[in-house]
Formats: structure tokens, sequence, C-alpha cells
């Protein structure tokens, strides 16, 4: 039987355990069927600072979830063991470094049978998740919402910044190129041919735009039939949201989804009718920089992804 959150008839939301949704840490119980870990760093960001602080951001804003998610029709904190790790240790000055002993950190954790999530930490994070988790299950399908691409090349001549991590998993062969996808895009580029370069790496791509002519439906849509047949990784990066919905970030862009449109997309994983729940090994959450998020807007929005994404798990899972 798992052990879940403090209860909150019991214990009042603002007291307790500083570990995600007051859930146990890992060393309280025996196995994990879910991991959640912090990736405290920011050392790859290319504007403003101060992600390091999102993973402690994240748990303080996830007080206020409660064990059943109506929504998808299930408790996920009775069907799954859901624990946290507490935080990797991440070199603030070395970025390879920091990517190695993420990609180690994450390594262990996978192989003890957890579905990692990440807590963000800057988006740099994800090419260490990608080839910790490829090295187990193949090339990753990846499903990426953002307002930016995140397959730059290099930032004045830096190959690992929070920019680059998805050009880095294409080139290594960590991505399924032709089960991959971007959602939210919007905002200016560097010019035309940053499309052209994001499709040869093997994404295709949901606008920001296609929300508001096409609906979430259709969205959802597209994303169940490019990302079938296989792993999936899911990776969030909070600025897909409007800086309305999520300010504290570092690269806001205006033009972004609602926290309702983003929640819906992700419930959209789950099993619905004779569809199956696609198949997500892993999971990141980032780019939440609590510095410029008044009121909790920000750190609220990432609590609620992660809990939705532990209900698709859940569902999933059976």
């Amino acid at each position: 039987m798992p052990i879940g959150p403090v209860d909150g008839q019991q214990v009042p939301r603002f007291a307790g355990p500083a570990t995600f949704a007051r859930l146990p840490r890992l060393d309280e119980v025996s196995r994990a069927d879910v991991a959640i870990v912090g990736l405290p760093f920011d050392a790859g960001v290319s504007y403003r600072p101060g992600a390091r602080f999102g993973p402690a951001h994240i748990r303080a804003s996830s007080r206020l979830l409660r064990p059943y998610h109506p929504a998808v029709g299930v408790s996920p904190f009775a069907s799954l063991q859901v624990a946290d790790a507490g935080d990797l240790a991440l070199n603030p000055f070395s970025i390879d470094e920091a990517l190695g002993a993420a990609r180690d950190g994450i390594t262990a954790l996978a192989q003890d049978g957890a579905t990692v999530v990440g807590l963000g930490g800057d988006h740099t994070l994800a090419l260490p998740a990608l080839r910790a988790l490829a090295a187990l299950h193949g090339p990753l399908a990846v499903l990426h919402f953002d307002a930016h691409l995140d397959t730059w090349d290099t930032y004045f001549g830096a190959p690992y910044t929070h920019g680059t991590p998805f050009r880095r998993a294409s080139e290594e062969g960590l991505i399924d190129q032709e089960r991959s996808m971007h959602v939210g895009i919007r905002g200016p580029l560097y010019s035309a041919a940053d499309l052209d370069d994001d499709s040869r790496l093997g994404f295709a791509v949901i606008r920001a735009d296609d929300y508001e002519t096409d609906g979430v439906a259709r969205a959802v849509e597209r994303m169940r039939r490019r990302l079938a047949g296989g792993p999936v990784y899911v990776s969030v990066d909070i600025d897909v949201l409007d800086p309305s919905a999520a300010p504290g970030t570092g690269t806001p862009e205006a033009g972004g989804l609602t926290s309702r449109e983003l929640l819906h997309s992700l419930r959209g994983l789950a099993p619905t009718g004779d569809q199956a729940g696609l198949d997500v090994v892993g999971i990141d959450v980032v780019e939440v920089a609590p510095a410029y998020d008044h009121a909790e807007i920000t750190g609220i929005a990432a609590a609620h992804v992660v809990y939705d994404l532990l209900a698709v798990l859940a569902a999933t899972r059976g």
C-alpha cells in the first residue's frame, strides 16, 4: 500500500514536511514508482537567472494539492508510490560537471525502477535526463512544451545551454526523430533557418497560435498521433505559459498558453475511450525562477503540471 501525503485534514497545509505535495521522502519508503528530484541549477541561462531556486519553490507551491484528481478520475498517490528524492548536488560553476552529476543521479533513480520527475532548474538539464533514460529505453519521443525551440547550436560558442539541449540530444541519437514534437512555440526567432534546422533535427511543431485557431482538442489529437508507439519523455518549460500565467521565469514571451490549456493538453495523454495512455517514462518541469514570481502564480502552475502528469501515469498504469 503506497504511503501518501500528509493528511490535510490532520495537519494544516502550511505545515508538515517540505517535500513535494508533502509526500514521503525516498528514504522513508521501501521502493518508489515515481521519484521526484530537484535539479537546482541555472548556469545555462541566457537571460534572467534564478531557476536554481525553482525546486524549493515548486515544492512550497504544491502544498495545496489534494489526493483525488477528478478530471482524470484517479488518486495518483494511492495507486503509485510517489516519493521525494531531494535535490541533486550540481556544480554551479561547471556546466560539464553538472550535466554528468545530473545524468548519474537520474540513472541511479531510474535503475531502481522509478519514473523520474525532475524539478528544475534550467532547461539545460533535459539533456542529461535524456542521456540517462535513452540508455535504458533507447531513443525517446520528446514532447516538449515551451515558448522556444531549444534546438539552437551554441550561445557565445557554448554548446551546452538552456537553448541547446534538444539539438545535442538529436545529434547524440537520444530522441526518436519520427515521433518528437514541440508545443506552444511562439515569439521572434534569429532567422527562418531556425525552423528549418529544427525540422531536420526531428521535431514537429504545434504553435501557440494553433491553440487559438484549432483549439485544444485538435492539439491533443496531433500530439497523440505523433507520439504513439513507444516511450515518451515530457519536458515542460514553464514559459510555455503566457507571462500572465507564469511571470516567474527567465525568458518570458507574450502570447502563450493559459494554464487551463496546458493542463488540458497534459490530461489528453491519459487513456480515453478505446485509446491507451502514452508511455511516459520521464518528466521534467523547468525554468521556474521564484524571484520574479509574485503570489506564487508560477510555482502553483508548475506544481499542478507535475500533479496532472502524475495522474496520467496513474491512469495509464491502471
